[in-house]
């Protein structure tokens, strides 16, 4: 199968999926952005979930970025309304994610449940937390390698890792790799 057709087979799985993208202030831009479109773009329905209401701003590295719309705060939602989840890294927005008991809860359902999750450059802490890496194989930023490793998992330094439905990558440079194992993996469904 070429990746023309691939790609098509893909879409057709992926249309009408609902994916949770959980994320506060402090979030690495185009980790939040890019992957968003390439799932909307593939007929994914997307759904801001965040810790409060009312915009939310990423970055671009240190610089400050945009400000987005929340969806749903994190006390409107469960892990049944949804297929999929992602979580963009960034520094200040999994550590914020990983202090809120609803968030690492409601991202730990996600893995126990064996729904597709996806996380990328520091966005796997909030799984650290959630007590959910332990005998997987991921990758991640740097500077998370030991924190996954004390965790558990196996880490490797790849553009993008696929254990049983959970994705990670490492930053902002392989977020094409992210975002077609991602869609490969929702289209997949349920692990």
């Amino acid at each position: 199968m070429d990746n023309q057709t691939q790609s098509k087979t893909t879409n057709e799985h992926v249309k009408g999926k609902k994916v949770a993208i959980l994320v506060t202030n402090g979030f690495e831009q185009s980790e939040f952005t890019e992957p968003r479109q390439a799932l909307e773009d593939a007929g994914a329905v997307t759904t801001v979930v965040s810790l409060n209401q009312g915009p939310i701003h990423g970055m671009h590295h240190h610089t400050l970025g945009d400000h987005f719309d929340v969806d749903k705060t994190i006390h409107q939602v469960k892990c049944d309304d949804f297929d999929a989840l992602l979580i963009p890294g960034g520094v200040a927005n999994p550590d914020a994610l990983r202090g809120n008991d609803d968030a690492v809860a409601f991202a730990r359902d996600f893995v126990k449940s064996g729904k597709p999750t996806f996380a990328i450059c520091h966005g796997p802490q909030v799984l650290i937390t959630a007590g959910v890496v332990k005998g997987h194989t991921m990758t991640s930023y740097k500077t998370v390698k030991i924190d996954l490793e004390n965790a558990g998992a196996h880490w490797v330094d790849k553009s993008v890792v696929v254990d049983e439905g959970l994705v990670t990558s490492r930053n902002p440079k392989d977020i094409p790799d992210f975002n077609a194992k991602m869609l490969e993996e929702l289209a997949e469904g349920r692990h």
